[in-house]
């Protein structure tokens, strides 16, 4: 990157007087009403996140993180070695991998739900890969 401009400092401009008077807030922004804010009830909101989860087909995981993550876990297996990814092939990955999860979640909560308990515990998530098998629950 270059540090200055052949043509020398740009000259500061001065913010017309208007804008020094008026609110930052945009005038279409909807004010809330004075009041408390809407509380809910224990559960609800998580239960609504589920709705809006299974309705949609978006990824759950953010495609840079889990970039990183395959680009590391693959440079431990290829001794240092650092490979291009295509952007699909991560793309497939991030899609099979979030597949995977989503089913092992489904089953251990099964098994949860067989315990009589709603809370999902790591026993669980153990039980559920060990009826799956060695190919399924992957080793």
């Amino acid at each position: 990157m270059r540090r200055g401009s052949p043509r020398g400092p740009r000259p500061r401009r001065e913010p017309p007087a208007a804008a020094a008077v008026s609110p930052r807030r945009s005038p279409r922004r909807r004010r809330r009403p004075p009041g408390p804010r809407r509380r809910y009830r224990p559960g609800q909101r998580a239960l609504k996140e589920i709705r809006q989860f299974q309705k949609s087909t978006d990824l759950l995981i953010r495609k840079l993180p889990f970039s990183r993550v395959v680009r590391e876990i693959c440079l431990m297996y290829t001794r240092g070695v650092d490979y291009l990814w295509q952007s699909m092939a991560l793309l497939a990955l991030q899609e099979a991998a979030e597949a995977f999860l989503v089913r092992l979640l489904e089953d251990s909560y099964l098994c949860s739900i067989h315990a009589k308990r709603v809370t999902l515990f790591p026993k669980d998530i153990q039980l559920a890969r060990r009826i799956r098998g060695i190919h399924e629950g992957l080793g």
